[in-house]
């Protein structure tokens, strides 16, 4: 990818307005001969891809299975590997909690274990949003302080949750206190290096204290915590794109990702219907808007492909009110894959399209992984998708004499 310095040089403020769609977890595998995306009647996003670009994108490199956070960071045109941020970091933000750097956050999973403290489910049901507030006010009231660290939780949709320890030396990051899959004992988070050892006294404290409150919360009756990590410095799309960009999200960790690159994050319904309206209202303030669909990548994790499809054509009837806007530039894609026959990210790359009146044509048919292979662009880094978007946009000035 080109450096920070010399993408600040090229970058130049225009009209022009892209939209980044990005569908999460959209990547699939076939189940009886089909991906998702092959199975989808989705005629919108089809003709869209018949006059566009395609290519695949890898976020991280081949092989390497991303995290959301990285994956979208990939997106954003930030180097993912140089800005590490946190899971909890992106959850905090995303709640618009302001973080200190005396701060250390995780992001949080309620979830139920057996009697021999077995993890049976990492997402406790997927609990009605409600009764999270109802938890988390209870854990907040019980745990105000860990010795002389303060603890904030946070809820947030369903079984997730935030939670910050404020206090001094607490260096991360910190290994997760989550097992990753059912059937495991719950785990606790470790130090890798010697200055974190606070910190992961105070996270261990707290679980243990956590999972005697919860004992009749069942079946959220144990915490997972992850990227517990402290807030990293990171340049805003204004310095290094000129951009005015704005996020349309409905969960918290994408909030948060794009509040932490600057991006105005946009209020919206919890619907796709009322995302899309979000973009037409709110169209004359920005020149760049980062619009996400979140539960293609949901019913992927739950090993749902028929729901899955039904999002990607729900998502499509939509389509229209963004093609009306006529923006200069639209691309399409995932942030990572996330095949309904894993249940869980993987390291497949992510289907994309871009539509411009300056490029050239392709020869795609519909979006689906397979097509997108063909395209022009083939497989490239997720960190070049931003060049392009900026150059199809006319942002970029010449480099070079």
């Amino acid at each position: 990818m080109i450096p920070e310095k010399e993408m600040k040089a090229l970058a130049v403020k225009t009209d022009s307005k892209i939209v980044l769609l990005i569908l999460d977890g959209v990547g699939g595998l076939p189940l009886n001969g089909k991906t998702e995306l092959e199975a989808a009647n989705k005629p919108n996003l089809d003709t869209l891809a018949r006059n566009s670009i395609g290519g695949l994108t890898d976020p991280i490199s081949p092989g390497i299975t991303p995290g959301s956070g990285p994956s979208h960071l990939a997106i954003f045109g930030y180097d993912p590997l140089k800005f590490e941020i946190g899971r909890g970091v992106l959850e905090a933000a995303g709640l618009g909690f302001e973080l200190t750097n005396r701060d250390l956050a995780a992001r949080g999973n309620f979830a139920t274990m057996d009697d021999d403290q077995v993890i049976t489910d990492r997402r406790a049901g997927r609990i009605p949003t409600e009764k999270n507030q109802q938890i988390c006010a209870e854990l907040q009231n019980k745990i105000k302080k860990i010795a002389e660290v303060e603890v904030f939780i946070r809820p947030g949709k369903e079984h997730r949750f935030v939670i910050i320890f404020r206090g001094d030396g607490l260096q991360g990051p910190l290994t997760d206190a989550d097992p990753q899959r059912e059937g495991l004992k719950i785990k606790f988070t470790a130090a890798p290096a010697l200055e974190s050892k606070k910190a992961s006294d105070v996270v261990n404290k707290f679980i243990k204290e956590a999972n005697s409150i919860l004992k009749s919360h069942h079946p959220a009756n144990t915490v997972l915590l992850r990227g517990i990590a402290k807030v990293p410095q990171i340049p805003s799309m204004a310095e290094l794109f000129k951009l005015t960009p704005a996020c349309i999200a409905t969960y918290p960790m994408y909030k948060g990702l794009a509040s932490l690159v600057g991006m105005k994050i946009l209020t919206t319904g919890d619907t796709i219907a009322a995302e899309f309206k979000t973009l037409k209202e709110q169209w004359p303030n920005f020149d760049f808007f980062y619009v996400h669909i979140k539960k293609t990548d949901s019913y992927g994790e739950d090993g749902s492909f028929e729901n899955k499809v039904q999002i990607i054509e729900e998502l499509d009837k939509s389509l229209p009110q963004l093609l009306e806007l006529n923006p200069a530039v639209i691309a399409v894609t995932g942030d990572h894959s996330t095949p309904a026959v894993m249940k869980g990210h993987s390291w497949h790359p992510n289907p994309f399209i871009l539509h411009s009146q300056w490029e050239r044509k392709d020869h795609l048919t519909a979006f689906t992984e397979n097509e997108c292979a063909r395209g022009i662009l083939g497989r490239f880094p997720a960190t070049d998708a931003m060049p392009l978007m900026l150059a199809n946009a006319l942002k970029l000035n010449k480099f070079g004499a």
